[in-house]
């Protein structure tokens, strides 16, 4: 049976660029370069890349990238906007709780949660930081969004979702304040037109959370900022009127496997 975010990414590429949520790609790409030091050189990973847009203008600005998603739908897109544009981007169907790329990457980003916290257990979210971990040299460093579990303790998630979605429309939801998850309905339209009405469930992180998984991923200098469309920045402070969080860390070294997280792996 197929999870709520893979039906949800079934043809639906179109539909997807038209989100407000993805008009921020130039000014999030130009907070990539300067954390990159503009240095043309590194390898990016961009995991959960969807329709390929921060893929596809980091290529365009000289940078060598790889993209991963879930969605071959997703993908094809990606491949075939990359190819109009004449850019040579590796495009990839993972998933990203099973993907290796032993230190091949200098950068990997997940954006717009990527693939992570959509996972149905916490297990499979903690799999997803350490496939990334894991394809970054010592010295590399991770940047990625992700759902801020202080916005929900003082706003409503639904009305959010439903001011900023177009076309969708997000019902029924159920904040857990014992697993910071939130159960809702959400209908969409596909790209022929056709209605799906899903059943959603995403994990919200506090930042003790999160800085807590890094460090035992081996990560140094991990900073956790406020997160606006297209305009990121290190200067933000998180706060609760912020959907999602910012995050920035380096890997420090590798971490030797313990025999639990050889066990988790499918």
């Amino acid at each position: 049976m197929k999870q709520w975010y893979e039906e949800l990414f079934e043809d639906f590429a179109d539909g997807y660029d038209r989100e407000v949520f993805t008009q921020g790609t130039i000014g999030e790409v130009d907070f990539f370069e300067k954390e990159a030091g503009f240095d043309k050189s590194l390898k990016i990973l961009d995991v959960g890349c969807g329709t390929g847009r921060h893929a596809i203008e980091l290529a365009s600005r000289g940078y060598s990238v790889t993209g991963i998603d879930l969605s071959e739908a997703q993908l094809a897109k990606a491949r075939k906007t990359a190819a109009s544009r004449k850019l040579d981007i590796p495009f990839f169907r993972k998933d990203a709780r099973d993907f290796n790329f032993k230190g091949e990457f200098d950068l990997a980003i997940m954006i717009c949660e990527g693939a992570f916290p959509l996972m149905e257990t916490d297990e499979m979210n903690f799999r997803i930081l350490q496939n990334a971990c894991n394809s970054l040299r010592s010295g590399g460093k991770l940047i990625f969004t992700t759902l801020n579990g202080l916005f929900p303790l003082f706003h409503s998630v639904k009305d959010f979702v439903n001011a900023g979605s177009s076309g969708s429309v997000s019902s029924a939801n159920t904040f857990d304040m014992m697993t910071f998850r939130d159960l809702s309905t959400y209908e969409a339209t596909d790209d022929h037109g056709k209605k799906k009405l899903l059943t959603c469930n995403e994990r919200y992180y506090v930042p003790s959370e999160i800085n807590w998984l890094l460090k035992s991923l081996g990560f140094s200098q991990i900073n956790i900022c406020g997160c606006k469309l297209g305009a990121f920045s290190r200067e933000d402070v998180l706060t609760t009127e912020d959907f999602e969080m910012l995050v920035i860390a380096v890997k420090e070294r590798d971490m030797p496997i313990t025999k639990a997280q050889k066990q988790s792996r499918p």
